[in-house]
């Protein structure tokens, strides 16, 4: 009898603790806060020859109602090197971020480019992936 008196208590102070514990609310979102929109999140190369242009535009947007500011963008290795505008982009404006790929290495790559921001959703991550292959040798 003791036995079970103990195993109840154990396990009424246990579910108190248990129930006592709760999930704090999500923070408010803004309904002014910038949106960044970027339509196209991956870019294919296909193909590309070593030593070719490796620069593509990835086009964003802002369509939230304050203005935008990009704070960092950050690809996934050395090979790959992103710039972007450093000025606020206001509501309905349209910027480019330019990502530069070294297709300098042959074989297949993929790549993603972190963009953090002060929109609602603070990180984006868009993608490039292709193949560098080795220039056709001269006709003779």
């Amino acid at each position: 009898m003791k036995k079970a008196i103990v195993l109840l208590s154990v396990l009424f102070y246990t579910s108190l603790s248990v129930l006592a514990q709760t999930t704090p609310p999500a923070p408010p979102v803004n309904p002014n806060a910038p949106i960044l929109f970027i339509e196209e999140t991956l870019f294919d190369y296909g193909t590309i020859e070593m030593d070719a242009n490796g620069v593509h535009n990835f086009i964003f947007k802002n369509i939230g109602k304050e203005p935008l500011v990009l704070s960092n963008v950050q690809s996934s290795c050395g090979c790959t090197v992103p710039t972007w505008p450093r000025e606020p982009l206001m509501s309905g404006q349209q910027d480019t971020i330019v990502v530069k790929y070294d297709t300098h290495r042959l074989g297949r790559f993929n790549k993603t480019i972190s963009i953090f921001s002060n929109a609602q959703k603070p990180l984006v991550v868009v993608r490039i992936q292709g193949e560098v292959i080795a220039k056709a040798a001269p006709l003779q």
